[in-house]
């Protein structure tokens, strides 16, 4: 199978003999209406795809449509002018970059149409290149915006300036005023535009850019095109069974095997409250290509944005995970570095994972393995400072795991906490000892999980929670801590409150581990294991 790894191109890939996953009858939906259209996906989603979709659509390409869903829903394909903007593959932290490539797209169209500028403002100078065409062609206007949103997010709270007319600015806020200026022909060209359709990672709402909009239509949350961009599970049965068999050969693992590595690793993405499964495109065809699991999307950009936004930010990881949202908490971005919430979510590293249907709330987490991982190595590198990565010292803790050796597992924590540097827990003093070792803790053992360990916190039990459990193909692990008390309570409680019942039955060599660390010293100062369960070791 040709796999289109880096194909943004519709029109390369249906000439090439590419696998195409066909979204072109959610296409047809999308455009049949006349109107403004906003969709915020995470990078590398297919969103270039799509958009390079929908404008051979408008340009009347029926050869390259051929065979698919599309085909048999359309009966006119009528030409439409259509102006494309793709705001890829340009630095936007150079100062003038931005208005070099409206600039350079201005020109070109003003050329196409012979329409000669009557002002130096872009959102006007575009406003006549569409009413120009629209009375030379007698179609109204199409206009695609891929990535609108590149410009702010290469310079958010970075700091960096720029001078304009002797006067110094943020260079993050003069790109928002030229690109709110810009998109300010929306609704002055209204009488002349077919379709618009805007593309982007972020939805910026407060900060005015979609205010030059008329009446935008925002579907990112729409459940109808939940499947519009990534592969669906169905698609994933129905389009690569073969792909499937041929990775569990080369992985020599079973097919039902294989889709559990697959599942777990790349997907887990729900755009909407239909909860419909989706896996990430980017990660899922190199799999295939590779043979192999390797995290593709996240190694394929680091989220430096998110990074400075949550080291601004009071909330940490843990705070974000463990609570429920109204849908406009994460939908919409505010622009402040105490909300952090919104920008993580539409960047894709975080998900929906579940929605309340009676109080309308929505609970958020890692959508899967790959970016978990990712995601909490770079937060645990940054907040733990230590001279070990925390990647590479976690591989060896699943490896105590997974072969049985708690004893081994507490030296190999007990070293790490020890090489957390003391002026760490000193610089965050203004946080509850308390505070700072539940989350020390919690970054700890989510970065243990994998396709092969299961973490569970604050795991609920008929009796409880026990705060951390750990399933492995052949141990199972109930980890109780205490802070400053003997570890003889911590194991009580997992007695006392059957935080092993639900594992009596299970062939699986069952753990109880009591963990006491010190607020003083920051490491493990005491420390208790029981088999509670299963096959004695």
């Amino acid at each position: 199978m040709n796999y289109p790894i880096g194909i943004q191109d519709f029109a390369k890939l249906r000439s090439n003999d590419f696998v195409y996953v066909d979204k072109t009858d959610l296409v047809y939906e999308l455009t049949k209406s006349d109107g403004v259209y906003f969709l915020s996906r995470p990078r590398r989603f297919g969103k270039s795809l799509l958009v390079s979709t929908i404008k051979y659509y408008f340009e009347g390409r029926r050869d390259l449509f051929k065979g698919l869903k599309i085909e048999s829903l359309e009966t006119k394909w009528e030409p439409y002018p259509v102006f494309e903007i793709d705001f890829n593959g340009s630095n936007y932290t150079e100062a003038d970059a931005l208005e070099q490539t409206l600039n350079g797209y201005l020109t070109k169209w003003e050329r196409q149409y012979g329409v000669e500028p009557a002002t130096d403002q872009l959102g006007r100078r575009f406003a006549d290149v569409l009413h120009q065409a629209h009375e030379q062609t007698g179609k109204t206007c199409v206009v695609l915006v891929d990535e609108y949103d590149k410009p702010m997010l290469d310079v958010m709270d970075t700091g960096q300036k720029t001078v304009i007319d002797g006067n110094e600015q943020l260079l993050e806020e003069r790109h928002r005023e030229t690109l709110k200026a810009f998109y300010s022909v929306f609704k002055l060209a209204d009488a002349d535009l077919r379709f618009v359709f805007l593309t982007g990672v972020t939805k910026f709402a407060q900060v005015s850019v979609f205010s030059g909009f008329n009446n935008a239509r925002d579907i990112s949350m729409n459940p109808h095109f939940d499947a519009i961009c990534g592969i669906s599970r169905e698609e994933l049965d129905n389009i690569f069974a073969s792909s499937i068999e041929e990775f569990a050969k080369a992985s020599s693992l079973t097919v039902e095997e294989a889709k559990s590595q697959l599942r777990q690793r790349y997907d887990g993405y729900h755009f909407s409250k239909g909860m419909t499964d989706i896996y990430n495109p980017f990660s899922l065809l190199n799999a295939f290509a590779d043979e192999d699991l390797r995290d593709y999307w996240f190694a394929s950009g680091t989220p430096t944005y998110l990074m400075r936004l949550l080291s601004h930010s009071d909330e940490n990881i843990q705070d974000i995970i463990d609570r429920s949202y109204e849908a406009q908490e994460f939908v919409d971005y505010r622009a402040t570095v105490e909300a952090p919430v919104p920008m993580i979510y539409q960047s894709g590293y975080l998900t929906i994972k579940g929605y309340n249907r009676e109080d309308e709330e929505y609970r958020l987490d890692f959508p899967n393995h790959e970016v978990a991982s990712g995601f909490l190595a770079l937060l645990a590198s940054g907040y733990f400072h230590t001279p070990t990565q925390p990647s590479s010292w976690a591989t060896k803790l699943k490896k105590a795991l997974h072969h049985g050796k708690p004893d081994d597992f507490r030296g190999l924590l007990n070293d790490f906490l020890a090489s957390i540097p003391y002026s760490v827990r000193e610089n965050n003093g203004e946080k509850s000892h308390e505070r700072q070792f539940q989350y020390t803790v919690y970054l700890i053992m989510r970065l243990i999980g994998s396709t092969r360990n299961t973490v569970y916190h604050e795991k609920a039990t008929s009796q409880g929670r026990a705060d951390c459990v750990i399933e492995t193909p052949r141990y199972v692990y109930i980890f109780e801590y205490k802070l400053d008390r003997p570890a003889t309570e911590g194991m009580e409680q997992i007695a006392a409150r059957g935080y092993a019942e639900p594992y009596a039955h299970d062939r699986r060599a069952v753990y109880a581990i009591a963990c006491s660390f010190s607020s003083e010293t920051g490491t493990i100062s005491d420390w208790q294991v029981k088999q509670v369960a299963g096959e004695k070791e």
